[in-house]
């Protein structure tokens, strides 16, 4: 069976399995998250702040992400080579008059995003019931 194909650049915006998040230009912080009919707004609050987004010709930022899984024995990098694998394909667009210097540290950012580094360690989830009070 062959892997999903794995251009997300032009994949269908509500196409299922994909996720778009993108600012909404209303605040620093306010994005809007898009998963096939749904959407959804995410939004830090007043006390955090935020300013001028390190200082970079910044004006908008989309997030699309694209999750199936493949075959293990396609991804030469993995360590897992048995079964199947998750695979979370991301496509940044960056709006602004950025340098490549400046393209480029901002997708070292996008790599050491707390969710990303997450996602990319060995998870171990627990799950256990609390009684009700």
């Amino acid at each position: 069976m062959p892997a999903e194909p794995t251009d997300v650049g032009n994949a269908d915006d509500t196409a299922p399995r994909t996720v778009i998040v993108r600012e909404t230009r209303r605040g620093t912080f306010q994005q809007e998250i898009i998963s096939g009919a749904h959407h959804l707004l995410a939004d830090e609050p007043v006390n955090v702040g935020g300013r001028d987004r390190k200082k970079l010709p910044l004006t908008r930022v989309q997030v699309r992400l694209r999750h199936g899984q493949i075959h293990a024995t396609d991804c030469a990098e993995c360590e897992t080579k048995e079964g199947m694998i998750d695979r979370i394909e991301r496509v940044i667009t960056l709006e602004g008059e950025l340098d490549a210097e400046q393209r480029a540290r901002l997708m070292e950012m996008a790599d050491k995003c707390p969710v990303h580094r997450t996602l990319k360690s060995e998870i171990d989830i627990r799950t256990v019931e609390e009684p009700a009070a």
